[in-house]
């Protein structure tokens, strides 16, 4: 058998953790068989477009810590509806067999795909056209059903951690009101782990609808206690009883179009004429996917880079790794894909937060309030 040739995507939105599997899948496919990687840089379209960088040791070197991709990400390019000029005009067509041509003028053997459901579901749909393809789950929010956790996670819950922490000394300083936007989507993960973690006061997440009033009983609350502060942590996606999310914007050129946010800003005006102290809201944005990757999530990252190592060795195409009982298994695509969004919202449905769940009552017992009263 000659050199096998294995080719690495990043797509969807980035996440801590991706330059660790890489980095992992480098070292371990080149100790485990004969083979070369390349690596398609901006996701799908570096495929469309044929743009690819080698991966070996050297270009690799350094990565393992580092978050974002070193093959960069994109969230808006699906070969299978991709948007082209004829004739001076955009129209979306399929261009799969585009790409499908390049991997062969290449002599690639094997696509791993590194994403959430709008990438994998891509990654399906190459497999259902011949292309061996292994699929590795990506989402900081941690709401994938197929696997039990994913990489991105814990780096977020720190970064949020540790911002809630600096806002608690400022918002002693002022006895101001904090509230604390941070990324999740419809899934509350990252904002109850991190609420716990930072000692927020309230924790908004979608899957409790809140009350303006639950958080204005909770400054009393505290006043009452002697803190004359609160910090207040919500998830982008959280919703008010009776209300919708709040979207920041639509992106025309996405698949998945809406983007939450707003939701911080909200809660602040209408919370400030109700209590007497000043409120004042924050974003923390795309700071919790940036920076260094937790140990934790370098550790997990190399756990998937290795088992999809072992799958490319073993000959198991068509399928996706994933963490199930605390170890490295897999799953079929054709199992835990189906929406076709780039959005990257979740492999296999989303996991969320039970509302009657263990965190839910540990933060519950902490005095932590959900404003769901």
């Amino acid at each position: 058998m000659g050199k096998k040739k294995i080719a690495i995507l990043t797509g969807g939105g980035d996440a801590p953790g991706l330059n660790a599997v890489i980095y992992t899948m480098v070292r371990a496919c080149q100790g485990m068989m004969d083979c070369e990687l390349v690596g398609y840089k901006f996701g799908y379209r570096g495929l469309y477009n044929n743009d690819f960088m080698p991966l070996d040791r050297n270009t690799t070197s350094g990565i393992l810590h580092k978050g974002g991709s070193i093959l960069y990400n994109s969230n808006k390019d699906n070969l299978f509806d991709y948007t082209v000029v004829e004739n001076g005009v955009s129209v979306r067509k399929d261009v799969s067999d585009v790409a499908i041509e390049n991997m062969k003028k290449e002599g690639v053997d094997v696509l791993v795909v590194l994403g959430g459901d709008g990438t994998l579901t891509s990654a399906r749909d190459f497999a259902r056209k011949g292309v061996q393809v292994i699929g590795v789950p990506k989402t900081i929010d941690n709401d994938l059903t197929a696997t039990e956790a994913t990489f991105g996670f814990d780096t977020a819950v720190n970064i949020v951690t540790d911002n809630l922490g600096r806002l608690h000394t400022t918002a002693e300083s002022h006895h101001r009101v904090l509230v604390v936007e941070v990324m999740g989507r419809s899934a509350g993960w990252i904002c109850l782990h991190a609420g716990i973690a930072g000692s927020a006061d309230v924790v908004l997440i979608p899957e409790i609808p809140y009350s303006i009033q639950g958080i204005v009983d909770k400054v009393a609350e505290r006043e009452s206690h002697g803190k004359p502060f609160t910090i207040v942590a919500v998830t982008e996606g959280a919703v008010e009883k009776e209300g919708t999310a709040v979207i920041g914007k639509i992106v025309e050129d996405s698949p998945d179009s809406v983007r939450f946010g707003g939701v911080a800003a909200q809660i602040a005006n209408k919370l400030e004429p109700l209590v007497r102290h000043e409120v004042r809201h924050c974003v923390l944005g795309h700071i919790q996917r940036g920076g260094d990757t937790s140990p934790a999530d370098r550790i997990l990252s190399a756990r998937y880079g290795v088992k999809a190592a072992e799958m490319i060795r073993d000959g198991q195409f068509g399928n996706m790794v994933c963490l199930r009982d605390g170890h490295m298994d897999f799953i079929k695509l054709e199992e835990v894909v189906g929406g076709g969004s780039m959005g990257e919202t979740s492999a296999g449905g989303a996991k969320t937060v039970d509302p009657n769940g263990e965190m839910v009552r540990v933060a519950k017992a902490m005095g932590i309030s959900f404003a769901d009263a």
